[in-house]
């Protein structure tokens, strides 16, 4: 026995992974996760197929339930709120569900508050009288919201509902929306719906809304949003400047998140990247004792260097690798590469590392140059082929892979496929040796050169003939 005190606050992916990884580590310590609502460890990237109802219920969504993470031997207080850290004596305040305010005193602590919803400067979102869930206006970002949205749309039955954003989760909710019987308008201020993909690829996912029912308007800008008569309006401006109104029973405003950094300031602790808190490979603050993980720190991308990134699958390495090194381990974040992919209706985007105009203002001396290519998923002559786009972005000089993005049906495996790509920038590759890759075959499924590998092929024949391996 320890008798180390390791404090995790945050009940989401770093929160929780870090005092797991503590607990794992040190069987010994005590671990206490400190988490502000009721709902420790629970899926927050699964929200959208509960709102679809493709997952049944919410609770559903938890990754452990309290139970587990009880008998995992963590000590976790839920609807607490952590309200000041002294770094000098070790204590952190709380404010307890009765209301009251004690303190904690720990050896280690974890910072895993993750990120909150962007409110847009949109007339009728902010002041004393702005709209909210009981006026038909949702965020989505916390299992309360997704409770309320649930709970809204079974109530009141929306015909129509406008969603302001088209990043991941917008449309990820156009889809569930549509699934309920809902009218979607989505309405983006960027030129293209899911601006991490390039914009040909990004219409490819416009092109996939507007099958299924998708009213898309992209460069409009959401200005304002009242209720009268019992019906919401959303007033915009099109890429012309002329005004656009749109009548709906629900809104959803979903564009973006932002560190929660609040608590790690307080304690003294510097921000980095996008005003997320700053830390080394080792989650390290610079605060002794003091770690940071997740949506609310850094990201060290193994191309990029120091970002931010928040997705949930660097968060539970982060929370990781925060939770062993404050139990005594000495292990390092090995880094990101923004890996991605998003679902949405029979479509399926991924994107890993590097677009061309990323890798070209990375400051690497990289000369990198794209090329696309659009192989069947399959061998043709088994029924059921379809073409995956697949962009390939790398070096000219070296021939390093620098990035990839694919675009391509539900049933293409572009999630395998993406992440082959995303073995390889990991390790390195150069994107010649990709065609060396001993990768799976059958007719239904590939092809002796996957599709991947076809791609790489026409990258090098384009941009380093040098070693054609065909």
């Amino acid at each position: 026995m320890t008798g180390r005190h390791v404090i995790a606050v945050g009940g989401s992916d770093a929160g929780i992974s870090a005092a797991l990884a503590a607990r794992e580590l040190d069987p010994g310590c005590e671990v206490t996760v400190v988490v502000a609502d009721d709902y420790p460890n629970f899926s927050i990237c699964g929200i959208p197929y509960y709102v679809s109802g493709e997952v049944e219920h919410w609770s559903n969504l938890a990754h452990r339930t309290l139970h587990d993470l009880h008998d995992a031997g963590l000590n976790v207080l839920t609807g607490t709120r952590a309200t000041a850290l002294d770094t000098e004596t070790r204590r952190l305040t709380i404010h307890t569900p009765g209301g009251r305010d004690t303190q904690l005193a720990y050896d280690e602590l974890v910072i895993g508050t993750g990120a909150v919803s962007v409110t847009p400067p949109i007339t009728g979102l902010t002041g004393p009288a702005a709209l909210g869930p009981s006026d038909g206006v949702h965020q989505l970002h916390t299992i309360t919201d997704a409770r309320a949205l649930a709970d809204a749309i079974t109530e009141h039955s929306p015909e129509t509902a406008v969603i302001v954003g088209a990043g991941y989760i917008g449309l990820e909710m156009a889809e569930a929306l549509t699934l309920r019987g809902i009218h979607v308008t989505q309405i983006e201020a960027l030129p293209q719906v899911l601006p991490t993909v390039d914009t040909d690829l990004g219409a490819l996912v416009h092109r996939e809304l507007t099958a299924h029912g998708v009213d898309v308007l992209t460069g409009t800008s959401v200005r304002a949003i009242e209720k009268t008569g019992g019906r919401l309006k959303v007033h915009a401006t099109n890429p012309d400047g002329q005004p656009v109104t749109r009548n709906a029973d629900l809104v959803l405003v979903v564009v973006g998140v932002r560190p929660d950094t609040a608590l790690a300031e307080s304690a003294g602790a510097r921000l980095g990247a996008r005003g997320a808190i700053e830390v080394d490979q080792w989650m390290r603050t610079g605060v002794p004792h003091l770690y940071a993980a997740g949506d609310c720190a850094v990201t060290h991308h193994r191309l990029l260097g120091t970002t931010w990134l928040p997705l949930g699958t660097t968060a539970h390495k982060q929370g990781r690798v925060a939770g062993q090194n404050a139990a005594g381990a000495d292990r390092r974040f090995a880094g990101s590469l923004g890996t991605q992919v998003v679902k949405v209706f029979d479509l399926v985007a991924a994107r890993t590392g590097l677009r061309e105009h990323e890798a070209a203002g990375a400051g690497c001396g990289w000369k990198p140059a794209s090329t696309t290519s659009t192989p069947d998923d399959h061998k043709a002559y088994y029924p059921g082929a379809t073409p995956i786009t697949i962009r390939v972005t790398g070096d000219t000089e070296s021939g390093l892979l620098l990035g990839a993005q694919l675009i391509g049906h539900l049933g293409a495996e572009i999630a395998k496929r993406v992440d082959v790509f995303a073995t390889a920038l990991f390790h390195g590759v150069d994107i010649d040796a990709i065609n060396d890759l001993d990768l799976s075959y059958t007719p239904p499924l590939g092809s002796p050169w996957d599709p991947l590998q076809i791609s790489a092929q026409a990258w090098s024949r384009e941009h380093h003939p040098s070693e054609p391996n065909t």
